[in-house]
């Protein structure tokens, strides 16, 4: 779990836009992945056949939210603040330059998200986990052209956006820190533990 938390975690928040409910939806993907462990046949890379579980996992979660939506309309909120990506930054990692790489990982986090749903999760596995074409378009089941062409739309809108700022934090966004990490294998474990009576 700790050698595909970040990745899976990535991906699932791509497509949910929500931490909590990308956590959950990760969980629920190791827990049909530890029941039907039997049936992976070895024909792709465990890291993609999970990949594939936990996004089948967050396009359950985003129907059953659409359905939901549907039924009890929300009001609109606003959800992203409008930060100013043309501070100078200092080459030096002191507090102030700490604070400005934090701010640009927000604004680049809220313009992901801001990503049409086709294009955010082809994104996140492109640019920030770079995981190959065919690696994404195996993971999400559509074609590696299909891919490229997402890719290089999502790339020119985000460009649009951030103008340069945006090629020097990929790395940052959405952090996966230890302790997320460590809340994600804990509580696998435990519905496994409840599951199997192994408490």
């Amino acid at each position: 779990m700790r050698r595909h938390n970040r990745v899976l975690f990535r991906t699932a928040r791509a497509i949910l836009r929500d931490d909590a409910e990308a956590e959950d939806a990760l969980q629920d993907g190791y827990l049909k992945a530890y029941r039907t462990i039997g049936s992976f046949r070895g024909e792709a890379r465990l890291s993609t056949w999970l990949g594939r579980i936990v996004v089948n996992e967050a396009l359950m979660r985003l129907r059953k939210r659409a359905r939901r939506d549907a039924i009890v309309p929300l009001h609109p909120t606003t959800t992203v603040e409008d930060l100013n990506p043309t501070a100078e930054t200092s080459m030096e990692e002191g507090p102030e330059a700490l604070a400005q790489r934090a701010q640009m990982r927000k604004l680049i986090e809220a313009r992901i998200d801001a990503l049409p749903e086709a294009y955010r999760p082809v994104f996140m596995l492109r640019a920030v986990e770079e995981l190959s074409v065919e690696e994404t378009a195996e993971i999400l089941q559509i074609p590696p052209a299909t891919v490229r062409s997402r890719f290089f739309r999502a790339r020119s809108l985000l460009r649009e956006a951030l103008a340069r700022e945006m090629d020097t934090a990929y790395e940052d966004a959405f952090g996966f820190d230890g302790e997320r990490c460590d809340r994600i294998v804990s509580g696998v474990l435990d519905r496994v533990a409840r599951a199997t009576g192994k408490s």
